[in-house]
């Protein structure tokens, strides 16, 4: 099996992979983890023998608060081996992890904002922890909008007005609030979730491989977003992602304590609300 950096990966049942996140100090999107999905990808859509991927945290209280904003450029360039040139971002990579032959199953305790968000909704199916749980997309309070998938996928998952609450109020949500709005498939007792996702993979990897791939592809077909949608927006984030503005926005945040672990990361939602204009 290959060795992973910021990868902890393991059969659990047959058929099925967990996948745990570990990029210490806090998960955050950079070039390493990039590398490790990059890599990942590339085992999956190779093999034959994993049918479904249950994708989850070491972290519990991070998730993937977000990408490295330091690192924007490396993290990309990692990106751009899974797909070219044509394909350099992170929107892209993820995009291929929705349209694996694979089911993939995100499990959610912690922080997951912006990017953490995105690589949830590039997952076929997501389940929440109720107790510490947190989702959101953070990006409008630097300046910026969801480059990795997230403006697509929550129009369609949540609907025209909810989307523009989550995306343009830029809070944290909840769970519940999560379930409740659609932006995961439930919310769980933490000490329940662990059984129930494991048993949905059970389930589905036990069932004739071709019919779940021939559904998967289906679905994919009547809800996914054009590729050139998600191209368009990983264009939008970066140039929003050059802007003074942003930079500025930024700073003010990095001097509180941003990508350390801390109040700031953990109450993020809360923070950017009141940076101001």
């Amino acid at each position: 099996m290959t060795t992973y950096q910021t990868l902890r990966v393991r059969p659990t049942d047959p058929g099925v992979l967990t996948v745990a996140i570990d990029a210490p100090p806090m998960n955050l999107i950079g070039p390493e983890l990039v590398r490790d999905l990059v890599t990942l990808l590339g085992e999956l859509e190779s093999g034959d023998d994993v049918r479904v991927v249950v994708l989850e945290t070491a972290d519990r209280d991070f998730f993937v608060p977000h990408v490295d904003l330091t690192k924007i450029a490396e993290y990309t360039a990692e990106a751009a081996k899974a797909g070219g040139s044509d394909d350099a971002s992170l929107g892209m990579l993820l995009h291929r992890f929705s349209t694996l032959p694979v089911v993939l199953i995100g499990k959610l305790r912690g922080r997951a904002r912006g990017a953490g968000s995105e690589l949830l909704l590039a997952s076929d199916m997501r389940f929440a922890a109720q107790e510490n749980a947190i989702i959101g997309q953070p990006e409008i309070g630097f300046g910026a909008l969801p480059g990795a998938g997230g403006m697509q996928h929550l129009a369609r998952l949540l609907g025209r007005g909810r989307a523009m609450e989550a995306i343009l109020g830029g809070d944290d949500f909840t769970a519940e609030e999560a379930e409740r709005y659609g932006w995961v498939n439930r919310a769980l007792p933490d000490a329940e979730l662990d059984e129930f996702v494991a048993r949905l993979a059970r389930r589905i990897a036990s069932f004739p491989p071709e019919a779940v791939r021939v559904v998967k592809e289906t679905l994919n077909d009547l809800t996914l977003p054009p590729a050139e949608s998600i191209r368009a927006d990983a264009r939008t984030f970066r140039r929003l992602a050059a802007t003074e503005s942003l930079k500025d926005r930024s700073a003010v945040l990095f001097a509180d304590g941003l990508q350390t672990r801390g109040v700031l990361e953990l109450e993020l939602g809360d923070r950017i609300g009141s940076l101001g204009s």
